[in-house]
């Protein structure tokens, strides 16, 4: 558990139930889940180790300068208020692009088998502007429950889309309005491309990947080569500079890596291994060593954990995938 998940179920503790399930109200489904897994395993902490997170705390939202509450809500009032509803409308549909998305926020906290019971029978172009909204990780457990064909007429659909226009989304409306029971307008924004299909491709497993990328090749060999320079699957963690590695590192758990470099090509082993302290080293040798034959279901498993670790670190800056290469410094 990182030390910021820590510290954030500690304070969550320390409000309340009532204070606390304020607070859950403001949070996405995985980061209900995430939080509320850490509290679950936090047990017993000294009153010390509780003043010290809620002073951490105090300090950060002393710090910080909250003008309005709802900045998207407050540009809407004052387009309105000097434009009118008629031109704020067009205004606030650029500024605000893709902000509405309230019917699809549902099918985040389902799980992904029902999700996919209710596409189904959708037109896949329909089910493709649905699922670049959702989580990348939750996309791709949805189409595993799709057929063969379906997941490839999707999926070419996700990678060929630059956007979705207003104009085309009558019939996701209606979608969202006899599946979801509701929905509102939705405005254009750029999902969907080659990186979004990448992404959802990388978390289906090998086996779905490569039927997947071999229909789209069929149809256009251009686009499969552009998605697939775009996907990082788990042997590409080798590229990642040593800094980064320890940085993974410090984000997976032993079990996790364990597992995950059960199926890892010598190399990716000695690489991690060499990021490790000594004694760490020696005893992820040892578990290797002890582990008898595991699943491939389950190997892949822990991997695309791990991939998922790596990603969010990107995303976040703290470190760099994909930059080799003949990139130079200047």
């Amino acid at each position: 558990m990182s030390d910021g998940l820590e510290d954030a179920a500690i304070l969550m503790m320390s409000l309340g139930e009532e204070e606390a399930s304020e607070v859950f109200k403001h949070l996405s489904p995985k980061e209900v889940q995430k939080l509320g897994e850490a509290i679950a395993k936090t047990k017993t902490l000294t009153r010390d180790r509780v003043n010290e997170v809620v002073e951490k705390f105090t300090g950060i939202a002393t710090a910080q300068s909250l003008l309005v509450s709802n900045s998207g809500d407050y540009v809407r009032s004052v387009l309105k208020r000097a434009l009118g509803d008629d031109k704020a409308a067009l205004l606030i549909d650029r500024i605000l692009q893709g902000g509405d998305v309230s019917g699809i926020e549902s099918l985040k906290w389902m799980d992904p088998s029902s999700v996919a019971e209710l596409l189904r029978n959708e037109h896949p172009q329909i089910v493709a502007a649905i699922l670049v909204h959702l989580d990348f990780d939750q996309a791709a457990d949805i189409m595993k429950f799709f057929t063969e064909r379906q997941r490839n007429e999707v999926m070419l659909r996700v990678a060929t889309m630059e956007g979705i226009q207003p104009t085309a989304l009558k019939d996701l409306n209606e979608v969202l309005f006899n599946v979801l029971s509701g929905g509102d307008k939705m405005r254009k924004s750029s999902l969907g491309g080659v990186k979004a299909s990448a992404e959802i491709i990388n978390l289906m497993g090998t086996a779905i990947e490569g039927t997947v990328l071999e229909s789209i090749r069929n149809h256009d060999p251009d686009l499969a080569q552009k998605i697939m320079d775009k996907m990082f699957v788990f042997d590409d963690v080798i590229k990642l500079d040593n800094k980064a590695i320890q940085t993974v590192l410090k984000e997976v758990s032993s079990d996790v890596l364990v597992v995950a470099l059960k199926g890892a090509q010598p190399d990716l082993k000695e690489k991690f291994l060499a990021n490790m302290s000594s004694r760490a080293a020696e005893s992820l040798r040892e578990d290797l060593e002890s582990r008898g034959p595991m699943r491939l279901s389950e190997v892949e498993a822990q991997q695309k954990e791990i991939l998922k670790t790596v990603r969010r670190l990107a995303d976040e800056g703290t470190i760099v995938i994909g930059g080799g290469g003949d990139d130079q410094m200047v």
